[in-house]
């Protein structure tokens, strides 16, 4: 997230998700090479690729979108209502049940970013842009993910977590070039600062690794265990500023990680799928 927002002004949000699952899909392609797979069956490629516009393209456009009207930190908490979109979307479609523990759980982690981010996430006044347009932008990324994150499963099962991946990465680069192209990325070379290159290769290199094994974990766990764990991302994001920027250390940091984890530990506990 913090990544993104340094560079998004410089990239814009079509390019940037263009240039982000380009570089990951080359990091699956040395897997792809070395590793057998089963061939996906025709009638399974259109369900795949629409999953990768939905997850890879859509999801990560609005998100790009939303940091260009609103901080951040705003962003990253309306993001973080993915795992209860997730579990309300998979409980009435019936592929789960609404457990205490599951509740207790998407709760607690939604409460844990709300207090590691701090005020700044709901008081922060955007500098430029429609707070409105980047709110709606960000709470249309996480349906959209919670949407493709109950969808996930059957085609894991069937193919394994790898090519499903590549695939639906591979049918979203192909959307996402129309987008680029429309945002100006092909006309000429694009003048993107050290920094700014790097902070594009660290995106695409961690998405191409992290969306494997998200798509690994939505193939082997209920899909709101696996939400649940975004919560994890803007705790550890603002401690890592403390590890490796040497900020100092947010008392709310601490706080929400510990909301955090204790919610993870009620959905995850055993029993904790039973009514």
């Amino acid at each position: 997230m913090v990544a993104t927002r340094y560079v998004v002004d410089a990239a814009g949000p079509g390019s940037l998700g263009f240039l982000r699952y380009l570089i990951g899909l080359v990091c699956l392609v040395p897997a792809l090479w070395l590793r057998p797979w089963r061939t996906i069956a025709p009638r399974d490629l259109v369900p795949i690729g629409l999953l990768g516009i939905g997850q890879f393209a859509a999801l990560i456009v609005l998100l790009n979108y939303s940091l260009l009207h609103i901080p951040a930190a705003r962003a990253s908490l309306l993001f973080s209502t993915f795992p209860l979109m997730t579990m309300t979307l998979s409980a009435l479609l019936g592929r789960e049940r609404f457990t205490p523990a599951k509740i207790a759980g998407a709760l607690l982690t939604f409460a844990g970013v709300a207090i590691a981010l701090g005020g700044a996430a709901i008081t922060a006044e955007p500098q430029h842009g429609s707070a409105w347009l980047g709110t709606a932008a960000a709470l249309a990324s996480a349906f959209c993910g919670a949407v493709c994150s109950i969808s996930y499963a059957p085609y894991v099962a069937r193919y394994s977590a790898l090519p499903v991946t590549a695939f639906a990465m591979f049918v979203a680069v192909l959307a996402l070039a129309g987008i680029a192209g429309a945002e100006g990325l092909f006309a000429t070379w694009p003048a993107f600062t050290a920094g700014e290159a790097a902070a594009i290769v660290f995106i695409g290199v961690s998405s191409g690794i992290g969306f494997f094994l998200w798509v690994y974990a939505l193939g082997n766990a209920p899909p709101t265990l696996v939400t649940i764990f975004l919560g994890l991302g803007p705790v550890t994001a603002a401690l890592g500023g403390t590890a490796l920027l040497g900020e100092p250390l947010p008392v709310a940091a601490l706080l929400g990680l510990a909301c955090v984890l204790a919610g993870l530990w009620i959905a995850l506990k055993p029993g904790a799928q039973a009514d």
